[in-house]
């Protein structure tokens, strides 16, 4: 199970320099593209039952450095999935409102309903990562007796409350850190200038932004280590390559679902006799 491969278990500390980026664990990218269509096909299916069940509901969260691929990836592996159950989340920087409030609030709002697949691209995370790296909790309007040294501890602490909170309501949860390396990230960005239907998604703050790498980094690593827990686990994939990455969240997308107790709902004698006094209505029409 590729589940087992990218699985952080729970209490352990994590150097993600020592960490792959690339790995295929021997898959050929010739017979990816029928695997992935594979598991789409799979997820399909579970899907429907998830929603039919309508009694839990699944949370897929990606976090990410830059061009590591989560929009690409939330593409072709959600694809297949029915509009109807799906729905994505795509979190840019809080507004007037939002920041009014706690940083929680926002995501709560979004976290999906019973039967349906809620994908988050970026998510509450960004709280102890972009928030931390850069310092601007100091811009956040909260009480200065808030701001000590351990607020990102106290702010783990939240999150995993906040995760089993949700676990414990039947919101399955699913965390990916795709994880890039920086000369691949810095190839991807070149491909962004050099190619003109690219250009729209690169900004001059992406460079900026690089320089915070070792930062983000670390911020990654502790938010990673103090928050994979077994009913909210994180999941590091090798993001070099997309066409793995993507097999790979497939794959742990589908055997996570596939350990759900979710079935088609069983009608009773009762309805299934209503059923076929219909059926018989309808071939008796002239």
């Amino acid at each position: 199970m590729l589940s087992d491969k990218f699985l952080v278990k729970p209490g352990k500390e994590i150097d993600l320099s020592k960490i792959p980026t690339s790995n295929s664990f021997d898959h050929k990218k010739e017979e990816t593209k029928k695997l992935l269509k594979q598991n789409v096909k799979r997820m399909f299916e579970l899907q429907n039952k998830l929603y039919a069940q309508n009694k839990y509901s699944v949370l897929i969260i990606f976090q990410a450095m830059d061009a590591a691929g989560k929009d690409s990836t939330i593409k072709n592996v959600m694809s297949g999935l029915n509009p109807q159950g799906t729905q994505v989340y795509s979190f840019k920087q809080p507004s007037a409102e939002e920041h009014d409030h706690d940083y929680l609030w926002r995501i709560h709002k979004a976290i999906p309903e019973r039967g349906r697949i809620g994908i988050f691209n970026r998510s509450h995370y960004e709280d102890v990562l972009v928030v931390r790296a850069h310092y601007i909790i100091k811009n956040q309007n909260l009480p200065e007796k808030t701001l000590t040294k351990d607020i990102w501890q106290r702010r783990f602490r939240q999150i995993r409350d906040f995760e089993k909170q949700l676990y414990e309501n039947g919101t399955v949860i699913i965390k990916f850190f795709l994880h890039v390396s920086k000369e691949e990230q810095k190839k991807r960005f070149l491909k962004r200038i050099d190619k003109e239907s690219k250009n729209w998604k690169f900004s001059a703050a992406d460079i900026d932004e690089r320089k915070f790498w070792d930062d983000y980094q670390k911020c990654y690593e502790e938010a990673i280590a103090a928050t994979s827990l077994k009913h909210s686990p994180w999941f590091i994939i090798p993001a070099d390559q997309k066409w793995f990455m993507q097999l790979a969240v497939s794959q742990i997308i589908t055997e996570q679902l596939e350990q759900l107790d979710i079935s088609y709902p069983k009608l009773s004698k009762e309805e299934l006799n209503k059923l076929e006094d219909c059926r018989k209505q309808l071939l008796d029409e002239k």
